[in-house]
């Protein structure tokens, strides 16, 4: 068996971009020899990321790109499975790039991101197998945005985790910025009452009515009540009626701002990373008393 050195572990690494483990295992199976070791790793490094396709991507970025005017503008969610990797700069230019190209190509869609070419003249796809193959994760376009407005664009990021991008009417930067890091901050599920999920507006009354009746309320109270408590969830889920996080006088809502500077909202999209995934619970106990036992 040949002498597998940390050297060559390392050489192989800058030649392929590979795991450390890969490569080593690579070098074990081929005795040693970098140039089969790397070959070896090509041919396997093909059918990597369909391999990992079933591992659950629940962590990753979230970018905006909006062009020079203001006036178009996309963001994008892309996931990984691990924070260390969302922070990795070969992901986030990937990511990036991905919304750059939403930006100048209209008819993108979410089942044709694949095929979507980049500015380099590559294809989503091809990037994202050769991003897993060098980072060694499975990782996946989500969701993303586009906007073409007569208004002006305004985004937020709250470090890479959540974004918000606003079509506005009127006002200024600075404006657009307050109102996207309200978004961020406040989470409105829409912008008026007319854009509120009728089921969810249901659970809610539903909720109101039996807690009423629980309470032992009189029967001609309890429409009174549910409307008073339907009204006030509507009053705090939606962007129009929320109170502005930096009103001085805590009561401004987001809609007198608004009129305070001759603006309106067209609308908005807000992005949390990995909001609604299912995550792997792993016990890393339990892995680590099973691989002593090997």
């Amino acid at each position: 068996m040949a002498n597998i050195t940390a050297k060559m572990v390392a050489e192989l690494r800058e030649m392929t971009g590979l795991g450390m483990m890969e490569c080593k295992k690579a070098l074990v199976e081929v005795e040693g020899d970098l140039k089969k070791a790397e070959e070896l790793l090509r041919i396997k490094s093909g059918n990597k990321a369909s391999k990992m396709a079933g591992r659950t991507a629940a962590e990753g970025v979230v970018v905006v790109a909006i062009s020079a005017d203001k006036k178009t503008g996309a963001m994008v969610e892309v996931n990984c499975e691990t924070d260390f990797v969302a922070k990795d700069s070969g992901f986030v230019a990937f990511a990036t790039s991905i919304a750059d190209a939403i930006v100048v190509n209209p008819s993108a869609t979410i089942e044709n991101i694949a095929e979507l070419k980049v500015a380099s003249g590559e294809t989503v796809e091809e990037i994202r197998k050769a991003t897993v193959a060098k980072l060694g994760e499975n990782m996946s376009v989500r969701r993303f945005v586009r906007y073409s407005t007569e208004g002006e664009l305004a985004a937020y990021l709250h470090g890479s985790k959540i974004g918000v991008l606003v079509d506005l009417n009127g006002g200024d930067d600075a404006l657009g910025k307050d109102i996207a890091m309200h978004i961020a901050a406040a989470k409105p599920k829409a912008l008026d009452a007319a854009g509120v999920d009728a089921a969810l507006i249901e659970t809610e009354r539903r909720v109101a009515s039996e807690r009423a009746k629980e309470a032992g309320k009189p029967a001609e109270m309890i429409e009174k009540i549910v409307e008073g408590t339907v009204n006030k969830f509507l009053k705090e889920i939606t962007l129009l009626s929320q109170v502005f996080i930096k009103a001085e006088d805590g009561k401004q809502s987001i809609e007198q701002l608004l009129k305070s500077k001759s603006a309106t909202i067209n609308g908005f999209t807000l992005y949390v990373v990995g909001e609604g995934i299912e995550k792997k619970v792993v016990d890393y106990a339990a892995e680590v008393a099973a691989a002593a036992k090997v």
